[in-house]
This record gives structure tokens, C-alpha cells and sequence, in this order.
């Protein structure tokens, strides 16, 4: 399926950047391919932080991520004057790190203060919490960028 729609004086445009549909293929895309993964390798794990860590970070990254990239007030310069691949590199980056923070922290402080107990679950939030991170900062902002280009300026 094209991203691509045709105009009324037949120039291709790009389709506009809709945010639900952009947070529902985050949430989709990652259960279906790490639980399937998950399922034909026989990994239940896998299959539970499929639909549960793995989707779940991926939908909210792209939630967030798309809702600043939308609402935000004023000029975006810098976000529509650095090159798309910097700034899809850059905002991959942030949310990566930030995720990464997040796992690492929930791995260490919840077994060690609370009732949560050590489980193999929390050692895989370090590692798919900034994966999952980055593929939705990085595709949601690609495509926001691709649907900003294709609209007219205003002033």
C-alpha cells in the first residue's frame, strides 16, 4: 500500500500524517512479528512481551513522539531544516536512551523495593524497551517528516 495519493491536477502527494493509525500500526506491527517469532520458536516469553513490553513501548513512543512532533507551536525549524535521516537518527537516539533508563531502572529498583519479584521478564525490559523505542521514534518521525514536505507552507 502506497503512501502516495494522487491530486486533483495529478501530482503525487503524500498521505497526511494521522496519528491513531500511526500508534495502531506501532502497537500491531511489533506484536505480530515478535509473537509470531515468539509462537514458531516455541519462546512463551517471547510470545507474552510480544503484546505486552515490546508492542506496548513501540505504541507509546509513538504516541508520544508524534504528538510533540504534531503540536508543537511556532516554526519547527529545526525539525524541517535538519536533513530527515538526522532527525530521525536523532529523535531514534533520545528515545532509545530514555528507554533504556526506563528498563534498566524497572529491572533494578522494582524487585529491590517493592513486592515484584525477580522475574526473567524484567531482565528483557533493557533490551526491548530502547529497541522498540527507537523503531517507533524512528518510523513515526520519518513519516511525519515525508507528510510535512507535502504540505504547503504557511506563513
Amino acid at each position: 500500500m502506497s503512501r502516495e495519493r494522487i491530486t486533483g491536477d495529478g501530482r503525487r502527494a503524500a498521505r497526511p500524517f494521522t496519528l491513531w493509525r500511526e500508534v495502531l500500526v506501532a502497537y500491531l506491527a511489533p506484536a505480530l512479528m515478535a509473537g509470531a517469532g515468539g509462537v514458531a520458536s516455541g519462546q512463551a516469553e517471547l510470545t507474552m512481551a510480544a503484546v505486552t513490553s515490546i508492542a506496548g513501548t513501540s505504541a507509546v513512543v509513538a504516541l508520544l513522539s508524534g504528538t510533540w512532533l504534531q503540536r508543537r507551536k511556532g516554526p519547527h525549524l529545526w525539525t524541517m531544516a535538519l536533513p530527515r535521516v538526522v532527525l530521525v537518527a536523532l529523535l531514534a537516539l533520545g528515545s532509545a536512551m530514555i528507554a533504556g533508563l526506563v528498563g534498566w531502572f524497572a529491572s533494578r529498583w522494582l524487585p529491590a523495593h517493592t513486592g515484584v519479584p525477580d522475574a526473567p521478564w524484567l531482565t528483557r525490559l533493557g533490551l526491548d524497551l530502547p529497541i522498540s523505542a527507537a523503531l517507533a521514534a524512528s518510523i513515526v518521525s520519518w513519516r511525519w517528516r515525508g507528510a510535512r514536505r507535502s504540505q504547503p507552507r504557511q506563513p
